[in-house]
């Protein structure tokens, strides 16, 4: 991209969007799209006036609303509509309007279930998906196939990433439908506020998950829209795993709270690993760059400097 081109950021989440939009102002980007003129992206004609106003050149189609296994079991209708909106919107008004190249991020729950590990391309639609998250993760996967559909009958650079688990700062702290590293942070922020002795983790905590920092994803996705053209989607992972019971140890030392975890496996514990090869992105030369327990910290303290209260409350439980 040059440092003068029209880019839309296309994220009605916020983590990952706000990420690389002060990625892009950090590398000097100086015509990103402002964030408060962004249309409903759900909307199609606000949608196609946006982009026929401000005719964007470069698009990162982060995607609609997400969940963790909770928000999932509440909302799978809600979270496949609004992503099967947002990506047929986005994706034909970036083609009607000539974006010269579009950016797609996707899930890692699109691989089955049952994924050989690390997770490669080649899996993909191989086997069943992840009953706690499959509605989301069809319409992410919907979004992936429409990006090749119009590569393919119209030529358009469009390209798809593939994130592991994204946490840092604005992330979605509401206990109903945040993700694992949020909810965990909130209850044990909460436990150590209010003297509770003892916090409940859904799940055995023995499934394993990759996470990444949102400001690794948001250096990721600047670094693909400069360096990479293939049809085929690529990883975006950090290259190891932790289980969800190490997860929250590392918390609960950040959070500084001394309580008891007990894990209440009468509760799903979602895909038993999701660890992905990132070895296609690692040799074409980024790497991440923060490690785990220095996002953590810095994922906390802003939550802190929140007030300790991101997005509302809810139902005092960790997903995944």
């Amino acid at each position: 991209m040059e440092k003068s081109a029209k880019i839309y950021v296309a994220d009605d989440d916020g983590l990952v969007g706000a990420a690389i939009v002060t990625e892009l102002e950090r590398q000097g980007y100086t015509h990103a799209l402002p964030q408060d003129e962004r249309p409903a992206v759900t909307d199609p004609a606000q949608v196609d006036e946006f982009f026929a106003r401000h005719r964007p050149s470069h698009v990162f189609l982060i995607g609609g609303k997400t969940g963790g296994i909770r928000g999932n079991q509440l909302y799978p209708a809600s979270l496949m509509r609004d992503n099967l909106l947002v990506n047929c919107h986005v994706i034909e008004s970036a083609h009607r309007h000539g974006v010269e190249k579009l950016l797609y991020l996707a899930s890692s729950c699109v691989y089955p279930k049952y994924s050989n590990q690390p997770m490669r391309v080649e899996s993909l639609t191989t086997g069943k998906l992840e009953p706690t998250n499959e509605a989301y993760a069809i319409a992410k996967l919907a979004g992936l196939f429409l990006c090749q559909a119009y590569r393919r009958q119209f030529g358009r650079r469009f390209i798809t990433a593939i994130p592991a688990n994204v946490f840092g700062p604005g992330d979605n702290f509401n206990l109903e439908d945040s993700h694992v590293i949020a909810a965990l942070m909130r209850r044990m922020h909460e436990a150590k506020s209010g003297g509770k002795r003892q916090i409940e983790v859904w799940g055995s905590g023995r499934p394993r998950r990759e996470f990444i920092f949102s400001e690794d994803i948001a250096r990721a996705c600047l670094f693909l829209m400069d360096s990479y053209d293939g049809e085929e989607p690529i990883n975006i992972g950090v290259g190891c795993d932790w289980s969800i019971r190490e997860i929250a140890g590392m918390i609960r030392e950040v959070v500084d709270y001394t309580g008891a975890l007990t894990f209440d496996e009468t509760k799903p514990d979602g895909m038993p690993v999701k660890l992905m090869d990132s070895s296609p992105l690692a040799q074409m030369g980024w790497s991440p760059r923060t490690p785990i327990r220095t996002a953590l910290s810095i994922t906390y303290d802003w939550f802190v400097r929140q007030g300790g209260d991101a997005e509302g409350t809810g139902d005092a439980r960790a997903n995944l």
